[in-house]
């Protein structure tokens, strides 16, 4: 189907045009025919469509009413919306949702273009998640997390898209886990302090994330971050639970472990991947964050064909 130029393949049935804005430039859509048929009428918590969407410059959608409840997740440019009197700034992170009894206008501003996600959901235990995650009709949230949103959100629409078996259980639950990462990343009524708090942590801990093979010490984390270590032990402690340090030690052995399964070798080898010098620390450290030797991973990697 095309729609301003605009090439969309595995939709699965062919959509009512009021779903969709006029004013697109390029997109990525899905729909899953079980779901729209039941409408939102049906107790069960379901996917009905959703989508990629980078919109033009005139891009203006207005409704009064819509066959479904529905989820938009800002990942670039700026525009504005105006839900049942509600007005709010659309800006990257921002999130926001709409009933299908909302009075919904999005317009696009500035010049970058607006980029976003949309997904729709049915049944009446749609409002009550979507309460719980802060977003009912007409409320917004700002993520620290709009990288991991978007990546959830992209999986979402690629499962949609694939039209698999199990497409609708499969989007169904990601949509679930969304939604609470979403509550999760900014709890309502949590002032400036507490999102600027959980923006420092995301943003140190996406940093653990990306250097986890080279970096070895608390100051290392605190000189990359440009935090205080002080801070940054704090930082952790309320929102991961956990030291930086053993953060740090959990990424280093996960990613020991994929090495020993993709690769296999000498436990030296896969210390050395993650920046341990001495095997037999590695060894002790891998035991007690996966509960076995690394040697035992080789052998059930050998045993089960994973290592050829």
């Amino acid at each position: 189907m095309e729609k301003d130029g605009t090439c969309m393949d595995k939709i699965g049935f062919q959509p009512a045009p009021e779903l969709l804005a006029e004013q697109i430039a390029e997109s990525r859509y899905f729909f899953l025919p079980a779901s729209a048929a039941k409408g939102s009428g049906s107790k069960a918590f379901r996917v009905a469509l959703g989508g990629w969407e980078v919109c033009r410059a005139d891009y203006a959608v207005r409704r009064t009413r819509y066959a479904f409840h529905v989820l938009e997740l800002i990942l670039a440019g700026e525009g504005r919306a105006l839900v049942d009197e509600r007005e709010i700034k659309l800006e990257p992170g921002v999130c926001f949702a709409y009933g299908p009894r909302s009075r919904c206008e999005i317009t696009a501003e500035g010049l970058r273009p607006l980029r976003k996600f949309f997904i729709g959901f049915s049944g009446r235990e749609v409002p009550g998640l979507l309460a719980a995650a802060g977003l009912g009709p007409g409320s917004a949230r700002s993520t620290p997390v709009l990288g991991e949103l978007a990546a959830l959100a992209e999986t979402i629409v690629e499962e949609g898209r694939r039209q698999g078996r199990n497409a609708e259980t499969v989007c169904g639950h990601l949509a679930r886990v969304l939604l609470l990462k979403i509550g999760e990343a900014a709890p309502p009524g949590a002032g400036a302090d507490e999102a600027r708090a959980r923006s420092s942590y995301e943003r140190c801990r996406s940093l653990v994330d990306a250097n986890a093979r080279t970096w070895c010490s608390l100051r290392e984390i605190a000189q990359g971050s440009g935090l205080e270590r002080s801070s940054v032990c704090r930082l952790f402690r309320r929102f991961a639970g956990v030291t930086p340090g053993r953060y740090l030690l959990r990424r280093k052995m996960n990613l020991a472990a994929a090495y020993l399964i993709e690769h296999g070798g000498w436990v030296k080898e896969a210390a050395a991947y993650v920046g341990l010098a001495d095997p037999l620390h590695f060894s002790r450290c891998f035991r007690q964050v996966h509960g076995v030797p690394p040697s035992a991973l080789l052998r059930r990697g050998l045993e089960t064909g994973a290592l050829k």
